[in-house]
């Protein structure tokens, strides 16, 4: 029995023009006219029988249908390429979306390891705080920091994280030493917004003579870990974060007391981007690289 097929042909040009939702980005992407690509993407709704795409005067946007559609036609357009690429022995491309912090303190780090492991694999990095859309800005896995919950799309734990007081190794042993938490109200609290505060912290330790909302803040964690490295006061660690540094002896453990962060890192992706090879090798390595 014969396979059903779509208008192959106007496949690219609705994953184009789903992708950016304007036919006109979508024709400069592809070198062809906006009429190309409005024409194609016509005749594959008339071949399927449905609306893909709502147009108005200067906009455009994808139906329910459209917008699953779309989904699927970018797993399989992508698929075609590895494939293509693998069988002409050229490098593929995997498009990953992380935060900064996450991708300064243990991604980068760690990259090399895939490229020698993978060298057909060329990896591009892209940071952002919000979510990635997976559509639009052609990314094929990300790493995110939260609660686990992605409507729509496949989660799976990379690594829990705890919160602990993290400094300097100098600062044990300065003017005024690190013993005991309550030595805290001598030395600088550095702070960032994405962490347990140091209120929690102190409360938990049953310290009642800090003030916890003295010290520096910071907009990255990134940027408060390389200031508690350069022993400018003791920041609260992300264990993910400071692993690096505290097996390296650039940052210690003042204190044991640790605080479970309410969120967790997870591996975000669309349901069926495992089917890529460059996916699931990435994905693949990434769970081994979190127990080494």
């Amino acid at each position: 029995m014969p396979r059903r097929l779509p208008p192959l042909n106007a496949l690219p040009s609705f994953e184009a023009a789903a992708r950016h939702l304007s036919f006109s980005r979508a024709a400069d992407e592809l070198h062809v006219t906006h009429g190309a690509v409005s024409r194609a993407v016509r005749n594959l709704e008339n071949h399927l029988g449905v609306q893909l795409m709502i147009r108005a005067t200067r906009s455009v946007r994808l139906t329910p249908i459209g917008a699953s559609y779309a989904a699927e036609v970018r797993d399989v357009l992508e698929h075609l390429v590895a494939a293509t690429a693998a069988a002409a022995g050229q490098s593929q491309i995997l498009s990953v979306s992380t935060i900064d912090s996450f991708a300064a303190r243990w991604l980068m780090p760690r990259l090399f390891r895939f490229r020698q492991a993978f060298g057909d694999i060329d990896v591009r990095v892209a940071v952002s705080e919000r979510l990635a859309d997976f559509v639009s800005d052609g990314i094929d896995i990300a790493i995110r920091c939260g609660g686990g919950r992605y409507p729509g799309l496949s989660a799976e734990l990379l690594m829990n994280e705890d919160h602990f007081p993290v400094c300097s190794p100098k600062l044990l042993k300065g003017r005024h030493k690190l013993r005991t938490p309550a030595d805290l109200a001598r030395h600088t609290l550095l702070h960032d917004v994405f962490t347990v505060d140091w209120a929690m912290w102190l409360h938990s330790a049953g310290i009642d003579n800090v003030d916890p909302h003295r010290g520096p803040t910071f907009l990255s964690s990134d940027h408060a870990i390389a200031a508690a490295v350069q022993g400018e006061g003791v920041a609260l660690g992300r264990s993910a974060l400071v692993a690096d540094d505290l097996a390296a002896g650039r940052l210690v453990r003042p204190f044991a007391l640790s605080l479970p962060a309410g969120f967790a890192y997870y591996l975000v992706y669309p349901p069926l981007a495992l089917q890529r090879r460059n996916v699931k090798a990435f994905r693949d390595w990434l769970m081994a690289e979190r127990g080494e």
